[in-house]
């Protein structure tokens, strides 16, 4: 018999040869664009409590690894083998699933009797009926609107399928064909699972196997608590922001402090914005959901390559996430374009861990995955056709040893680009560009390129939506000196006389022959750019990043023929090192314009007042507050004290006024 270490390492490569197998059956099997050429999809064993205890390295999204189903097997009252429960409801599995779309099925694996774990996986159905095909549209204002809700359900009966239930899902999205047959594919994945840990338990028996997953995650969490014990111990706090320009002028502020002791994490989210009558909401019920963690689980895992991937890495992170706050809404609240929320929340909290370990951890990235979704009338089959074009991501941000790179997001960088060849085929689109950006963040190390997708319509009645949209207004963070992002982009005939910038998209319908562009932004930089190898400036102005120009004022690199002129390089940075550039964060200009008007301070207060109100008026009142707090420079000269009791008044009006016309109506 193995020893304990040498029979872990077995079982661990046997579980993950496993759900890998899941996924590549999911992504050869399924149906929809989304799945199949994007990877929108994920799988996982997970312990008869509901964690994962191993997870894929190499196929799906891959950012699911906090994922806690314990809430959802509580609410079957009885397993058997052959069960398949099927769910997508956030608020019944309390944040393991978190927007409609990702369609999750589980299934019991059973030997001998007794319940050794489970076979998760998902896919995200690109329409399960709702408000627009797609079923997400960022103005969405509750859940009812984007689409059909399934609480943990039995799709499978002890081995024969729910057909009654079947049917209701099928009956309530645009396209039963393809959700039926990804779902499908999932079943089939599942089937495999039991298989193969048969297989598993026939050669090693019940009772190892039960052994080394409990060993596993234990060693998960020891790993964990040995790279967070590197960090040093104490208090770090970051903000940053997402933009609902849909429905308030106001950004929404995700706030945290990150403690760090003894290799134990406290994220707490006190100060962070109220829930939004928008989709951008992020339901964890205040637990350590999968986006709330999701920067933690990338610091983990790129520290140690070998680190086991299972839930057992996050046993030592703790948060504390207020309710009625983005997030931590209300049942009822939309969440459909919760990823952007997510990736935001990971942008804040490695902010805070950054000041704490600055080598380890890079600028801020694009920051966002633009989901850009193409529907149309099918002629031939008088349906609807609903296909992903692209997920549009943009640069990474400059890391502390090499450049950002270029069209990807770390924390969305498991998601595929779909090739043109495809859309093209899926859909009635001609595409004229798909290509890098020509302009990169300034930095020792420089930012990455974001992504330009430029299509042309052909269809009439055809509808674009673009859910993720974010860093159109506020750039993503520079770090160490360097320039922070480029901004994103949308135009509709652009060159043309009709040529318009319509910043993110909703709900936009396009004419047969209008063409949308799309400018994804660029990651950050990182570093002093008067670091930056002139070598490096040269093959930048190579590949159109930068022209000599900006190499000169920018970089002070001198560039003439074709080559670097060294001696006039340090003539230049002689000369522009006496103004150097020392800033820990570099936010732009426009953030630092709106923390002018609302300073944290004020931010801080307005969070603290609204919480003693209803969690469906605090939207409405930040945004009287800040009003009030932007036309009234007195007021914000004054002590806090007084900006308090001012504050206070305000809000106490502004609700007797609400009452009053309740009660006139």
């Amino acid at each position: 018999m193995p020893s304990e270490k040498v029979l872990l390492e077995i079982l661990n490569n046997r579980f993950t040869g496993i759900v890998e197998e899941m996924g590549y059956v999911i992504h050869r099997a399924s149906f929809t664009v989304f799945v199949k050429e994007t990877w929108d999809f994920d799988s996982a064993l997970l312990t008869p409590e509901g964690e994962v205890f191993c997870y894929p390295r190499n196929i799906g999204v891959t950012n699911m690894l906090g994922i806690d189903m314990g809430p959802a097997v509580r609410c079957i009252d009885h397993l058997e083998p052959g069960d398949v429960i099927v769910t997508n409801d956030p608020h019944t599995t309390r944040g393991m699933c978190t927007h409609l779309p990702d369609i999750m099925l589980f299934k019991p694996l059973f030997f001998g009797g007794k319940l050794v774990c489970f076979a998760w996986c998902f896919v995200h159905s690109s329409d399960v009926g709702g408000l627009v095909p797609g079923s997400i549209a960022p103005t969405a204002y509750d859940r009812y609107q984007e689409g059909l809700t399934i609480p943990p359900t039995k799709l499978v009966k002890a081995g024969k399928l729910n057909d009654e239930l079947l049917r209701i899902i099928l009956a309530n999205c645009r396209i039963p064909e393809q959700n039926w047959g990804d779902m499908k594919a999932l079943l089939a994945a599942l089937n495999i699972a039991e298989r193969r840990i048969g297989q598993v338990v026939a050669q090693y028996g019940a009772e190892s196997v039960e052994s080394g997953i409990r060993g596993l995650m234990n060693y998960g969490e020891h790993r964990a608590r040995e790279i967070l014990r590197g960090i040093p111990d104490g208090e770090y706090r970051f903000a940053d922001y997402i933009e609902v320009d849909f429905v308030t002028k106001y950004f929404v502020r995700i706030n945290v402090r990150v403690v760090v002791e003894q290799g134990n994490l406290l994220l707490d989210f006190t100060g962070t914005d109220t829930q939004m009558r928008a989709a951008m909401n992020l339901p964890t019920y205040g637990r350590p959901n999968q986006w709330v963690v999701l920067g933690i689980v990338n610091f983990l895992r790129t520290s140690d390559r070998a680190l086991p991937v299972n839930r057992g890495i996050l046993r030592s992170v703790k948060v504390h996430i207020p309710e009625g706050t983005l997030l931590n809404p209300a049942p009822f609240v939309a969440t459909g374009v919760r990823h952007t929320t997510g990736y935001r929340v990971s942008d804040a909290v490695l902010g805070a861990l950054s000041q704490a370990a600055p080598e380890r951890i890079p600028a801020a990235g694009a920051g966002q995955v633009a989901i850009v979704l193409y529907s149309h009338l099918d002629s031939r089959t008088g349906g609807y056709s609903v296909n992903v074009l692209q997920p549009m991501q943009g640069g990474c941000g400059g890391r502390p040893t090499k450049d950002g790179i270029d069209g990807v997001n770390f924390s969305a960088g498991s998601l595929r680009n779909v090739p043109t060849e495809s859309i093209e085929l899926e859909a009635p689109i001609v595409v004229n560009r798909y290509m890098l950006a020509d302009k990169a963040a300034a930095g020792r190390y420089r930012g990455g390129s974001g992504v330009i997708f430029e299509f042309q319509s052909l269809a009439p009645n055809a509808i674009v939506t673009a859910r993720g949209m974010d860093r159109f207004k506020l750039r993503p963070y520079g770090r160490k000196g360097a320039h922070p992002g480029s901004l994103g982009e949308t135009l509709v005939n652009p060159g043309t006389a009709q040529e318009t910038n319509i910043g993110k998209i909703d709900i936009l319908k396009l004419n047969p022959g209008d063409v949308v562009r799309i400018t994804a932004p660029g990651g950050a930089g990182y570093g002093d750019p008067l670091d930056r190898d002139p070598a490096m400036v040269l093959t930048d102005i190579e590949n159109g990043f930068v022209s000599e120009v900006e190499a000169a004022d920018v970089y002070g690199v001198s560039v003439a023929n074709g080559r670097v002129d060294a001696a006039a390089t340090k003539v230049l940075r002689e000369r522009l090192t006496n103004h150097p550039s020392t800033e820990e964060f570099v936010f732009g200009p426009e953030r630092m314009e709106y923390e002018t008007r609302l300073p944290h301070a004020i931010q801080d207060l307005v969070a603290e007042l609204l919480a003693a109100y209803p969690a469906a008026t605090r939207q409405f009142l930040r945004d009287r507050l800040y009003a009030r707090i932007e036309a009234d420079a007195k007021l914000r000269s004054q002590p806090a004290a007084e900006i308090r009791r001012g504050l206070f008044a305000l809000l106490e009006e502004a609700m007797a006024q609400g009452k009053s016309a309740m009660a006139a109506e």
